[in-house]
């Protein structure tokens, strides 16, 4: 709870801090283009100009920093989940280097991370927790209750993203106890040497 409301308040930080300048001024310029209108059409034309690209700076602004939050890699979700699972008193057992994976398929494996590592926080109810990486797939492992619910959007979204990627998502309880997540994508076969000429 502790970390998700630091980054509600980074977020709402920053968002003040990107948008109040901007969203002020578009204010006084529109004010004084409706108060120039009548008397003034020219000089209102021109504070509506000013407006209309003052919008379009801070809706570039908003796009960047929305992608910002949205950017995710493989290593710095393993980073945050080793850091939320030791604050919600779960044993992990995360890894350090993620070199083996491809650097094509990091960012869909740091999505799996992140949604795998929230629902054994939020539901599982886990002691420990698990996660392996290969060249290939990503699985998180834990050793809670699992659930019966329906799989809820980030699940969902995730399988989106695997199946962009030409892969799939495996998910389900683990005996004797827990719940297992996999987001793998199809190996990369290893090129054979050329021919030799002879």
């Amino acid at each position: 709870r502790l970390a998700a409301e630091n980054e509600r308040i980074r977020i709402a930080r920053d968002l003040h801090d990107l948008l109040g300048h901007s969203l002020t001024t578009i204010t006084v310029k529109a004010g004084l283009a409706r108060r120039l209108g009548p008397s003034d059409p020219a000089a209102a034309v021109d504070q509506i100009t000013e407006v209309e690209e003052l919008c379009r700076r801070a809706l570039t602004e908003v796009r960047a920093a929305v992608s910002g939050y949205r950017e995710v890699s493989l290593a710095s979700e393993l980073a945050r989940g080793q850091e939320l699972l030791r604050a919600s008193g779960i044993t992990a057992d995360l890894p350090t280097a993620t070199e083996v994976t491809d650097p094509a398929h990091q960012e869909l494996f740091g999505w799996a991370v992140r949604e795998g590592l929230t629902n054994v926080i939020r539901h599982s109810r886990a002691r420990s927790c698990t996660v392996r990486v290969s060249d290939s797939d990503v699985e998180i492992i834990d050793d809670g209750q699992g659930s019966a619910a329906a799989p809820g959007n980030g699940l969902s979204g995730l399988r989106e993203r695997a199946a962009a990627a030409g892969g799939g998502v495996d998910a389900g309880p683990v005996q004797p106890a827990g719940w297992r997540l996999r987001v793998w994508v199809p190996a990369v076969k290893p090129l054979l040497p050329a021919p030799q000429g002879r």
